[in-house]
Formats: C-alpha cells, structure tokens, sequence
C-alpha cells in the first residue's frame, strides 16, 4: 500500500501511526506547500506542492500519485476536502483511491448552517442554529433563543473563531466584522466525538472510537477519555447511512438530557484519532482491506473504556535543503 497524504503540516505522530501498521513494502508520501511542515519528514517520500487553490494544484497531486504509484490519497486539511472529492474521477482512472467523501456531503460537512439544514430536515438531532444576525436576534427577542449564545464560521476548521458571547453588543460587533458567522444555542452537554471508519466498498460505518472531550485547544481536543455506548454508535451507524462519506471520519457530538446531538462533521483523519490508534483502533488496517478488495466486517467498542490520552508537544529537528 502507497498511501498520499496532502497538507500533512504537523501531524507528525499520525504518520508515525500509520507506518507503525503498515508492512515494510508499504510507503507513505508526504505534500505540503512548506518545507517547514515537520510531518513531511518522518514520510518516505515527500513534496513540496503549490497552494490548493493554485491552478496546477491538482495536476501536481495527480502527477505524485503516478510516479510513486499511490494507491489511495487523503488530506489532513478541510477546504482540500472538496477538491479530493470533486476530482474523485481522475484519481479513480489512474488506479487511486479517494478517501474523502462525494461532492454533496463534503459541501454540507464544510458549511455548517447547510449540514444544519440538511441534519433537521432529516430529523437528526443537532444544535439550534441560525444562519445571520438578524435571524439570531429576532428569535432571541421571541424567547426562542437567549444569551450566552455560541458563534462560529459558517465555514471553517480547527475551531478558529468559534467563541460564546453573553451579550447583543459583542453579537453585533462580531457580525459587523464577519458577516459569514453562524449562531448556535450554547450546549450545557458533554462534548464528545467520535472517530469513526466508513469503509469505501459497503459504505457503511464499520468502526468507531468514542471519547469525551477533557480539554480543548485550538485546532481541536487535546485531552480526551474513551467511553463506549451502544446509542451513539447506533447514532453514528445512522448519520453514516443519511451521507456518503468514503473513509476515515471526525464527528462531534454533545450528550445533553439523555440526547446525543451531532454537532458537526470533519471528514477526515481527526486530530485526536491518535487516541483511537493508541487504544487499538486500526484504521490503517480497514484502509488496506479496502484497496484489497475485502468489505470490512463492522465491528464497534472493540477498546476499552477509560484510556486517558493527553497531547503534548514535540519537535522535529533535520537538516533542510534550500528549495
């Protein structure tokens, strides 16, 4: 298996992971448009690649995946989830497998107050949201709504931006200078989320770690404890069959009043899927079935409970060619 990370940035110990599971003819290839992105080098191979939005972005990745024979491609990045989805095609013709999720859902997953449409209007449980100022605040002088409230990008990742406000004025200033934020009711709940496995030949969600939040830095939760419950992994079976995901996937949920809420999805290698790997979760394992030909079967709370993991930092230290 030749698997082809893009803007793999700092997401060192992932790849460490991953090579920890696979065998000695397997190799992973590292891109990214800095040579200061660390994980580029614990990869077997690496490239240094144009921006995303750069008009030979994809020619690039598509040219990497030839010459190195790659055989399934992912990213650690959301606004790239769209492109790997969009172009699932050109990847298909040249043998490689997208592991990202079909054009739909990965527009839904990456605006926020259209996952929260698509999510009420099939009756899937999730926070109350409202998709501008004006709307906020008249549901607000209705009593639908009170303060604090909390307030995110309508598209965006790593939790940048998102904050609780208390009052109308700080409301009002956020809006005046983001116009593009959405407002959610603030969950008094449990955060949790859940990684979770959706095989590429069934579809189906065949695998997941759940763990509650215990602390959460920007980018995502960097100390978390697993749990186990049959209801959320009925839930997360059901939200995998509502969507089309294709692969590795980050949901996150609040647990409030006996309800799981899903609060939103990241379809890709979470941040914290380290604790799944550490506690026993092979999702490198389900990958190569997959590229094999073989439909994993779906197996769930196959770890155990109570497996604390608590991130830290770290550094990689090389020597670096000018480019």
């Amino acid at each position: 298996m030749n698997i082809l990370f893009c803007s793999v940035g700092r997401r060192v110990e992932l790849l460490k992971d991953f090579k920890k599971s696979m065998e000695e003819s397997d190799r992973i290839v590292a891109a990214d448009l800095s040579n200061l992105a660390p994980a580029l080098y614990v990869a077997d191979a690496y490239y240094l690649v144009p921006r995303i939005d750069d008009p030979t972005y994809l020619d690039t990745i598509l040219d990497i995946c030839r010459k190195e024979r790659i055989n399934a491609v992912t990213t650690l990045i959301d606004p790239e989830i769209g492109l790997l989805a969009k172009n699932r095609t050109r990847f298909e013709e040249i043998g490689v497998e997208v592991l990202a999720p079909y054009p739909k859902t990965a527009e839904l997953c990456f605006d926020k107050f259209k996952m929260y449409q698509y999510l009420t209007a099939h009756g899937i449980p999730t926070p109350d949201t409202w998709g501008d100022y004006t709307s906020a605040m008249e549901a607000i002088g209705n009593g639908i709504l009170a303060f604090p409230v909390f307030v995110k990008p309508r598209m965006g990742s790593g939790s940048v931006g998102a904050r609780k406000v208390q009052d109308a004025d700080t409301l009002k200033a956020l809006f005046e200078a983001d116009s593009s934020l959405i407002v959610q009711r603030l969950m008094s709940g449990t955060d949790l989320d859940a990684d979770v496995y959706i095989d590429t030949i069934s579809h189906k969600a065949v695998s997941a770690f759940s763990k509650r939040k215990l602390e959460t830095k920007i980018g995502g939760a960097s100390k978390t404890i697993s749990f186990k419950d049959e209801k959320l992994f009925a839930f997360i079976q059901e939200v995998a069959d509502l969507l089309k995901f294709n692969g590795p996937v980050d949901m996150d949920f609040f647990y409030q009043n006996g309800t799981y809420y899903l609060s939103e999805i990241n379809p890709r290698f979470g941040g914290a899927y380290l604790h799944a790997y550490g506690a026993g979760v092979d999702f490198v394992k389900l990958i190569k079935n997959n590229l094999n030909g073989v439909v994993n079967t779906p197996v769930f709370g196959e770890y155990e409970e109570n497996i604390v993991m608590m991130m830290y930092d770290s550094v990689i230290i090389t020597k670096i060619d000018k480019v």
